[in-house]
């Protein structure tokens, strides 16, 4: 066998988004306020993954203002409605929606009393950018104008909102049920080379295709991609946590590897947004699936380039070399 060896491999795989097998919620407020600004109050946890920023998007396109000119609130939930916690890739499926709704809420009631205003129907009015405007006339002002307007009249446009996705548990016998509203599906290939003489494993690319409904910030969705394959990389190659009778034996980082700037390919990103149907915004999710795929990826990359099939993580140098030994011991008994 030569010393290096080349090989790509694919994994595909699918996620459920929000709470598994019951039912979830998310609520929020939102006020339209003086100067063509507006506050969102949710009890959203921003813990990296981006959430303020996409509620922030929301709230704008949904109201007709800009992000900048939008601002999220306290989410201590002594005074915010409940939004639950970060995890099961439920942020921008359950808070961006209950977050939508209320906008959509708010809306209602700054178009009502511009319609009343215009004498127009308030089917028509649009907004965009700090401009709102009646379709088909001439009728046109900034939305602090409106707002403005609306509380002249004695109207403030706020609004309320609360979306609940449905699950159930699984039948016990025939293993029936829907723990999840929502899926979301991808699929990964890996390039991998191979140094027969030392095991190691070295990643030269990753490309990701990926579901994740409306991408309602795509480099932000991009961002989670790629971090997710980080992580997978890390899984597949170096990172050996180990366990004795449920108490840690790995102690510390100091001999814990982890991936660095110089571990990490070429990561390839496509985005397909295949828009969910109950929801309003029609976007799922991406944080947790983006990992799932990475490490059998390039597990098959290995078996592709060596012909080793690897069944236990990480694929350490020793392993690979442990498992070359073992074919090669195996041809030389099919030999005999």
């Amino acid at each position: 066998m030569k010393r290096w060896a080349r090989g790509r491999g694919m994994a595909a795989s699918w996620y459920g988004i929000a709470r598994t097998a019951t039912i979830d919620r998310a609520g929020a407020w939102v006020e339209m306020d003086d100067g063509g600004t507006a506050k969102v109050v949710t009890g959203v946890t921003e813990i990296g993954e981006g959430i303020l920023t996409v509620l922030a998007q929301v709230a704008a396109e949904e109201l007709g203002i800009r992000p900048a000119d939008v601002t999220i609130g306290d989410n201590d939930t002594a005074r915010s409605p409940e939004a639950a916690h970060a995890g099961a890739t439920r942020q921008t499926y359950m808070i961006g929606n209950c977050v939508a709704i209320a906008c959509r809420d708010a809306r209602a009631k700054l178009d009502a009393e511009l319609a009343d205003h215009w004498q127009v129907d308030a089917a028509t009015i649009k907004a965009f950018d700090g401009e709102i405007w009646a379709e088909g006339t001439n009728n046109r002002m900034t939305v602090d104008e409106a707002v403005a307007l609306c509380k002249k009249r004695g109207v403030v446009p706020v609004g309320s909102g609360s979306f609940t996705a449905h699950g159930t548990g699984l039948d016990p016998v025939d293993g029936s049920g829907a723990p999840w509203q929502a899926y979301v599906f991808g699929c990964q290939v890996a390039e991998v080379e191979v140094d027969t003489l030392t095991g190691e494993v070295q990643v030269l690319g990753m490309w990701a295709v990926h579901d994740v409904g409306r991408a309602i910030n795509p480099r932000g969705v991009e961002g989670q991609i790629e971090g997710g394959i980080v992580q997978g990389l890390g899984q597949a190659l170096m990172e050996d946590y180990q366990l004795d009778k449920g108490h840690t034996t790995t102690h510390g980082f100091s001999k814990y590897i982890l991936p660095t700037s110089l571990d990490i390919p070429q990561i390839n990103t496509m985005l397909v947004e295949d828009r969910d149907p109950r929801s309003p915004l029609g976007a799922k999710g991406i944080g947790e699936p983006a990992l799932v795929p990475t490490a059998p990826a390039i597990m098959n990359a290995i078996y592709d380039a060596i012909g080793v099939r690897i069944t236990a993580l990480p694929a350490t140098p020793e392993s690979i070399l442990q498992g070359l030994e073992e074919k090669k011991s195996a041809k030389l008994e099919m030999a005999s």
